[in-house]
């Protein structure tokens, strides 16, 4: 027996502005099964979280490169 699926995520390879969202939006919401689609928007909060990783990315690549 298969699983079922309540939704899928697509997540953007960076973010982009809202108005070049808006054809995408619209031609996933065209999909037949698309019951809605919400964009997210990007906060101070998700920068915080992306400079987070990067510094500890950074810092665990120097680890490996240090003799």
């Amino acid at each position: 027996m298969t699983d079922r699926l309540k939704g899928c995520v697509v997540v953007f390879d960076e973010d982009i502005r809202e108005d070049d969202a808006e054809p995408l939006m619209a031609a996933i919401a065209q999909l037949r099964g698309v019951l809605s689609i919400q964009p997210s928007i990007r906060t101070a909060d998700d920068w915080m979280i992306r400079e987070r990783v990067r510094r500890e990315l950074t810092e665990k690549l120097c680890e490996v490169l240090r003799p």
